[in-house]
């Protein structure tokens, strides 16, 4: 199959699989004798396989780690253990980051009243160091 029909297949735009090919995450496909790439079944399932993995975040180097896992059948599945593990203790590290971001707007908010001069406004007092 052409690059068009992988697009469709694995609904991912054309651009991004030419960018997963020059960096290594899928390998370069054969040619036809027009030039065309030519796709078959594998690169449907390795391409399904990375959008999956950068659903859930991982790297591109993190990727090609994993599907380096992925080829080598019979080896012991702790090393994709690990790598998802870290993975999710980086995902745990942004949400409290994220809720301590929310916890510190939604101070800001309620201790704005939403009215008055700009120049009493808690949010840009707040934000400019006025009640350190």
């Amino acid at each position: 199959m052409q690059i068009g029909q992988l697009s469709k297949r694995t609904d991912t735009p054309i651009d991004t699989i030419r960018y997963y090919e020059r960096n290594g995450v899928l390998p370069a496909p054969d040619r036809q004798a027009s030039g065309y790439r030519s796709f078959g079944d594998d690169d449907v399932a390795r391409l399904r396989f990375v959008r999956r993995a950068k659903g859930l975040g991982f790297t591109l180097r993190e990727i090609r780690d994993l599907l380096a896992l992925w080829s080598s059948r019979g080896e012991d599945m702790a090393a994709v253990r690990q790598a998802a593990h870290l993975r999710l203790g980086e995902v745990e590290h942004k949400i409290d980051e994220l809720e301590r971001i929310r916890d510190g707007l939604r101070a800001l908010v309620d201790a704005c009243p939403g009215h008055g001069d700009v120049t009493h406004c808690p949010i840009l007092a707040s934000l400019s160091g006025e009640h350190e």
